[in-house]
């Protein structure tokens, strides 16, 4: 087998159908695996491999436009029904699009919807600068408010498999939330944060009815 040295790149050519058929059987299913190069001697030197690159050099997972459907049921988009103060919603963004609105009635509609049709249905609701949920109020934009988003979210999680097994896959990958234009009631950090806290606590069996976010 010859060696090929380059400017950051090193090249293995083999010489026999037996090596090559060594260098494929090694090779296949590592194509886009990252691997480290330890100094081991004057002589020689061994190539390790730390596994899939995304999770290796921990890449980050914007989940709203990924792509990959396995992070779907993350977002709050998703269809992933759950309970809160004895209420029910289809989605997160069901929930938190609800809370733009004073009344119960439109809540209750809002509640039952998924998808680009939730987050569409806050496009009508008025202008305000606190919102009510169960007798109390809410700053819009500030940290109590995004109790709120917390508290979803984290039965969402903690209720719906689907959901639940996708956070967890993501592993130690950092999640972010970026958008065309960032909200300004809920700055896609904040909303990434809010996942991440959720996923230490899953994954290490702590209370999850903290209420910070």
């Amino acid at each position: 087998m010859r060696v090929i040295f380059k400017p950051g790149l090193m090249i293995l050519s083999t010489e026999t159908d037996a090596e090559a058929d060594a260098l494929a059987a090694w090779s296949a299913g590592r194509g886009d695996h990252v691997f480290h190069l330890p100094k081991v001697g004057d002589r020689g030197l061994a190539l390790h491999d730390l596994g899939p690159r995304v999770e290796a050099c921990a890449e980050p997972i914007n989940v709203l436009h990924d792509g990959d459907p396995a992070w779907r049921p993350i977002s709050n988009l998703a269809r992933t029904p759950f309970d809160l103060d004895g209420r029910r919603y289809a989605s997160v963004e069901g929930f938190w699009q609800g809370l733009k609105f004073p009344s119960a009635d439109d809540r209750e509609r809002i509640a039952r919807l998924s998808g680009p049709e939730a987050k569409a249905a806050g496009r009508a609701a008025p202008p305000l600068d606190l919102i009510q949920y169960d007798g109390r109020d809410y700053p819009v934009g500030r940290h109590p408010h995004w109790t709120l988003m917390a508290r979803a979210c984290r039965a969402k999680f903690e209720q719906d498999p689907s959901a639940r097994d996708a956070l967890l896959r993501t592993g130690d990958r950092p999640l972010t939330h970026r958008v065309r234009r960032d909200s300004q009631t809920l700055p896609g950090v904040i909303m990434a944060d809010i996942w991440m806290r959720i996923r230490r606590r899953l994954r290490s069996g702590a209370d999850p009815a903290v209420t910070e976010p």
